[in-house]
């Protein structure tokens, strides 16, 4: 890829509602969230690098739209758990497009597993690609 390649983000309106109930817990939630952009999606999406830490989720991946979860993802308030904080992030990444569009973000230690229902909801209503 060449370099000054960016990826666009967007969010769905779920995600911000996840976002803002998990800002209470986690004040640096944000500035997070901003970091895993360079250091997880965009190593794995632009420059092809894998660190284990972004997984397509199978059964929801197309040629056109990846559906991937991040597993690795350090929060500076949650102290001395580095990138296994337990923090997930679900989102598509549309290939042709390079956009990334968040779906959902949990705490494992609430909920074991994304909302495969949310992410079909997602699919079914995005605008079909050309």
């Amino acid at each position: 890829m060449t370099t000054g390649t960016t990826i666009s983000y967007g969010q769905t309106e779920e995600f911000r509602k996840d976002l803002k109930k998990l800002l209470k817990r986690f004040l640096s939630l944000e500035e997070d969230l901003e970091l895993v952009k360079k250091a997880a999606i965009e190593l794995y999406h632009l420059r092809r690098i894998n660190n284990l830490g972004v997984f397509p989720i199978p059964g929801f991946c197309t040629q056109e739209i990846l559906i991937c979860k991040i597993k690795k993802f350090a929060c500076k308030a949650l102290k001395g758990r580095g990138s296994k904080s337990g923090l997930r992030i679900i989102y598509a990444f549309h290939v042709k497009l390079l956009r990334v569009d968040f779906i959902e973000i949990y705490f494992k230690a609430d909920q074991e597993n994304e909302d495969k229902e949310r992410i079909r909801h997602y699919l079914n209503n995005f605008p079909l690609l050309s």
